[in-house]
């Protein structure tokens, strides 16, 4: 009987845990329904940032979803046998979080029962009518490339899925980072720089978020990740946290050599409030410095320090997004360069920005949707990595 007794308290943390993610969902269709009832007027968001919290947490799943695929990416294309046993998993995140992405996305927007009209009226010259192309072809894919390794008789397929899939999320990738890139009507958009920024950040936060699950799926499973696995994939994520910070330093190294930006510049980085806190302390500092010394410094890089390294990544994403996504509505357009410009529209001045909670429940109703997709999918499939004794490929 006691014997037992482990094995019944797995399986009610189990439902207990699934209820709590069905209420977070739960909680997010509520303020969809309030911000569908009382209009976004209940929210932080109002003429100048159209985007809020909301967007922070679609953004960082449909890049993270991308991100995570990756790890796939490297064991089918590149024959690396140690990521090659978890490309079920990193497919199975792969589809959750671009799920719960893209359901807050949608959400957020207003009016989703109008999605129909964007899925059969195409504007061709419309980044965001790609977007809905490179989404479905997404799901399709990976589907797809799920389907090669899980079905014994469609293994000689997994390759060519596998290429087909690393091909896509680049270029998902790259139109998520367009949406902004072609967006001239905000200061901080409109680079050349933000699509490859995306690519390499989706790189970063993708590894951070496989390695929160599979250590969860270890502890859960009470086995021990590999001390040579460990250390390969801790160095690779320092790697990607290096050069995500290359890429988002080399995008206000560029802004700031041009005359026309410095004032945005300045705002993001001094004087803006709440930004420059969450850009220094909240990506460099936690997001970014910390996780290298916690997978750099001899003696640690352990696996409890590369889980906190992977959350600090996680947690220095959303400040990140948070800077770019609303720091950049907030600061006013310059249409005319040299003058100033002023109306009762509020023409030329900081707009503010106080998040609702009904936001942030819609935000973390998008995540439940990924971690109920996850935790199902891994208990009635077999989405457990099966290491065999790693031997250096």
């Amino acid at each position: 009987m006691a014997s037992h007794s482990p094995l019944r308290f797995k399986n009610r943390l189990f439902y207990a845990l699934l209820a709590a993610g069905g209420l977070v969902v739960l909680m997010g269709a509520y303020a969809v329904h309030l911000m569908e009832d009382q209009g976004h007027i209940i929210t932080g968001m109002n003429n100048q940032i159209v985007w809020g919290v909301p967007h922070v947490f679609a953004i960082f799943m449909i890049v993270a979803a991308s991100g995570v695929l990756n790890v796939a990416s490297i064991g089918s294309v590149f024959g690396k046998t140690i990521y090659k046993v978890r490309a079920p998993l990193a497919g199975l995140l792969s589809i959750a979080l671009l799920s719960g992405g893209l359901t807050v996305l949608m959400l957020d927007l207003g009016r989703p029962e109008r999605v129909i009209v964007a899925a059969t009226h195409y504007n061709i010259t419309s980044v965001f009518a790609w977007n809905v192309l490179l989404y479905t072809g997404m799901f399709s894919l990976v589907v797809i490339y799920l389907w090669t390794m899980m079905e014994r008789r469609m293994n000689p397929w997994s390759k060519p899925a596998g290429l087909a899939v690393f091909a896509w999320r680049f270029i998902l990738t790259t139109g998520t980072g367009l949406i902004f890139a072609f967006l001239t009507a905000r200061q901080a958009y409109g680079s050349a720089l933000l699509p490859p920024m995306f690519i390499v950040l989706s790189f970063a936060w993708g590894l951070a978020v496989f390695h929160v699950v599979q250590t969860v799926i270890y502890a859960w499973n009470e086995k021990t990740l590999d001390p040579a696995i460990l250390q390969r994939k801790k160095n690779l994520l320092g790697v990607f946290v290096i050069g995500s910070l290359y890429m988002v330093a080399t995008y206000h190294m560029t802004n700031l050599y041009f005359a026309h930006q410095t004032g945005f510049e300045r705002f993001i980085l001094l004087d803006g409030g709440v930004y420059p806190g969450l850009f220094w302390w909240g990506y460099i500092v936690f997001g970014n410095l910390l996780p290298l010394l916690l997978i750099y410094v001899p003696g640690l890089g352990k696996t409890r320090c590369v889980m906190a390294a992977s959350l600090l990544a996680i947690l220095g994403g959303f400040a990140l997004l948070y800077v770019f996504i609303i720091g950049g509505q907030a600061y006013p357009l310059n249409i005319f360069p040299g003058y100033q410009a002023s109306s009762s529209f509020g023409d030329g001045q900081i707009a503010a920005y106080q998040p609702s909670r009904y936001e942030f429940m819609l935000g973390f109703g998008g995540l439940a949707i990924a971690f109920i997709i996850t935790t199902v999918s891994v208990r009635v499939l077999n989405f457990m990595p099966q290491d065999k004794p790693y031997i250096a490929d």
